[in-house]
């Protein structure tokens, strides 16, 4: 029995990089998906696995390296799988922090997808870093945008960057931004499909690691470039067995249209909007919902501008995620 971790996933098979620096190859056995794991995928990205290497059945010569383990998770993102409302699809394990990269247009993305991200990152604990893309792209009323969505955000308690990943160079102050953010760090990189996560990886390494798309002229939307999860590693770093030292790594996942919550209970859903949460001490009732209780802070800053009318949508949609859940 070998021990390594998962840095790339096909779907049918996985890429596990053992503890002697090899790359293998590995399957998981059908039962093993019916554990006790309500997700389309038990293992992912960023998971430290055991592997045995056993003969297939029926064959003499041919072995193949099975996973039949998975170590306790420190953390992970997860989402409602697009087909199965009642399962869940993890996108990666194990993660320091999550860069969800964002366009203001080109395409756009919604604030909705945004927070519906952010109130995932905040239930799993995982830090979150909105990183602004294209702004090559953006005329002078879309910068308006960028700066208002900016602030807002930034006044939440969030980190931003506002980044042109087709114009990052080997010197420019944006190369530097992002690459601090990554050093020492295992770095889930998300978002819409077409927002430029490729390019942005295809820049930060200095070759072609994933290929490009074109965005729809039709509907405006990005094409999928990305098929599966990766792990990339910065510097040439490989040693990522249990033992060694932190690796500085990027998870490149598949872009996502929408994203459904998964799991979330409704009197729990105001605890991953930061603002809300924190406001929402000063009402009158300690298990108001904020949708129409007298003495509710939450309407009352609303109401006032003190919580933006976008977040508190957001949350409205998350509270009806919970009741929906509840019919299917």
């Amino acid at each position: 029995m070998a021990k390594g971790l998962i840095i790339k996933s096909t779907g049918s098979t996985y890429i596990v990089r053992l503890d002697d620096g090899s790359d293998a190859e590995c399957h998981i056995k059908g039962n093993f998906r019916i554990r006790g794991i309500r997700s389309t995928n038990p293992v992912a990205v960023g998971d430290y696995v055991k592997v045995e290497r056993l003969k297939v059945k029926g064959e003499q010569t041919d072995e193949t390296y099975w996973i039949t383990d998975v170590e306790e998770r420190k953390n992970y993102i997860i989402r409602r799988s697009t087909n199965l409302s009642k399962e869940s699809h993890i996108l990666a394990s194990n993660i320091d922090q999550v860069a969800l990269i964002v366009t203001v247009n080109h395409p756009v993305t919604s604030t909705t997808f945004i927070d519906r991200f952010l109130a995932t990152c905040e239930a799993y604990r995982v830090p979150a870093i909105l990183v602004f893309n294209k702004i090559d792209l953006l005329t002078e009323d879309e910068l308006a945008l960028l700066a208002e969505l900016r602030a807002l955000y930034e006044s939440i308690g969030y980190q931003t960057l506002a980044i042109s990943a087709k114009e990052l160079n080997a010197e420019g102050s944006q190369r530097e931004a992002i690459t601090a953010l990554l050093q020492g760090k295992v770095t889930l990189l998300s978002g819409n499909s077409g927002v430029g996560k490729s390019t942005l990886l295809n820049a930060l390494f200095g070759r072609e690691l994933t290929r490009t798309g074109k965005i729809s002229d039709a509907h405006g939307k990005g094409m999928h470039t990305t098929t599966f999860s990766e792990m990339y590693f910065l510097e040439g770093e490989s040693d990522l067995s249990p033992s060694s030292s932190h690796p500085s790594a990027i998870i490149d996942t598949p872009g996502i249209k929408g994203f459904g919550t998964f799991d979330f209970e409704r009197e729990e859903v105001s605890h991953y909007f930061r603002e809300i949460f924190q406001i929402g001490r000063d009402c009158r009732f300690s298990n108001c919902t904020h949708t129409s209780e007298p003495g509710c802070a939450v309407l009352e800053a609303v109401e006032h501008g003190r919580i933006a009318i976008s977040r508190f949508e957001s949350y409205l949609s998350l509270l009806g995620d919970c009741e929906e859940s509840k019919y299917r």
